[in-house]
């Protein structure tokens, strides 16, 4: 298999790289059964550097030894007894695959190893953001002003890749859905893979901004976005606010998490656009935000900032996209525009 079908087939993969190296970024179909600790890598790394490669490889064996050994070749075929398609990997499918693949032939495991490692593997990602490569699928971009539910449409349809799912961000300032963001090269790497798994002659993504949350999406993506045609999704403003104060209030509520704790999230979220809003205006969305914590009353601050933040900034930005729309309407209109494909 090639890199690109390994990741595009979900095969399930033993990521032998250090905890440290794993935790910088890896595949959603990888776990992580390192051959080496972060410790005994630092230690052999530093060797290797003073006295050369077989100094090293020495240290290595010593290091891991005896029930050490036995321990963690148990932690892989634990594993392959689960999942005995499994492929192996190291950074560059080198030494500590080699290593690993030769302690399984001997417990009766033929294990195949991606050759060329995570780098390999990481390449065949970075490769699906060529521009060229992007420019070749035909794209639309769901747009909408916040609240009207675009994350909704785009989880019906079966032609799109839901962004905000991939970057645990809704993309907003109280966008956060709880929980840290993936890396970066995670990220990055989950987004190249539902490419790589793409199937038709389109793509279909919702608005989003360079950033979502703290994670950008590569300047490839990006660009295209700002070119491709615009189906626009609208709502009344009842409809949005309702919308708005089940998926940031009680969804997250529902989910466990306390009054006083999400209280604190939203404070944090608008005290980020404090300058946006203004002193005044700031004080006045604090205030109803509180009040709505306290008497159940959120339509009234959710209101506010829609009115005060999020559509002015929308009705701003759809003046660069107004003549790259093809279709606007409400969202079961917009749902058949876009099942019903090219």
């Amino acid at each position: 298999m090639t890199p690109s079908d390994l990741l595009a087939n979900d095969v399930p993969l033993i990521d032998l790289r250090a905890p440290a190296e794993f935790a910088r970024g890896a595949f959603p179909s990888a776990v992580n059964r390192p051959l080496l600790t972060d410790d005994e890598r630092a230690e052999i790394g530093t060797l290797h550097k003073r006295r050369g490669r077989d100094a090293a490889i020495r240290r290595g064996h010593e290091l891991v030894a005896g029930e050490v050994r036995d321990a963690r070749i148990k932690s892989w075929t634990d594993f392959l007894d689960k999942h005995p398609e499994a492929w192996i990997y190291c950074w560059r499918g080198g030494l500590r695959s080699a290593i690993a693949q030769s302690w399984l032939l001997e417990s009766g495991w033929n294990v195949p190893r991606v050759e060329g490692g995570y780098k390999r593997l990481r390449q065949a990602c970075l490769d699906v953001f060529d521009a060229e490569r992007v420019r070749a699928m035909h794209w639309l971009v769901l747009a909408g002003r916040t609240g009207v539910g675009k994350t909704a449409v785009i989880e019906t349809l079966s032609d799109a890749i839901d962004l905000e799912a991939l970057a645990r961000h809704r993309g907003s300032a109280f966008g956060g859905l709880g929980g840290a963001q993936p890396t970066p090269i995670a990220f990055e790497n989950a987004l190249a893979i539902d490419y790589l798994k793409h199937r038709g002659p389109r793509l279909i993504v919702e608005d989003e901004s360079r950033t979502i949350g703290r994670l950008a999406l590569p300047q490839s993506w990006h660009a295209r976005m700002q070119q491709a045609p615009v189906v626009l999704l609208e709502a009344p403003v009842a409809e949005r606010i309702a919308h708005i104060r089940a998926e940031y209030v009680d969804e997250p509520l529902a989910n466990g998490i306390s009054e006083a704790a999400l209280l604190a999230r939203h404070q944090a979220a608008l005290d980020r656009i404090k300058k946006r809003l203004g002193h005044e205006r700031h004080v006045e969305v604090g205030e109803a935000l509180t009040a709505g914590f306290s008497n159940g009353n959120h339509e009234g601050w959710i209101e506010r900032l829609l009115t005060w933040y999020y559509d002015p900034m929308y009705d701003y930005q759809l003046k660069t996209k107004q003549r790259r729309v093809e279709f606007r309407g409400g969202r079961s209109q917009v749902t058949a525009y876009l099942q019903s494909g090219p």
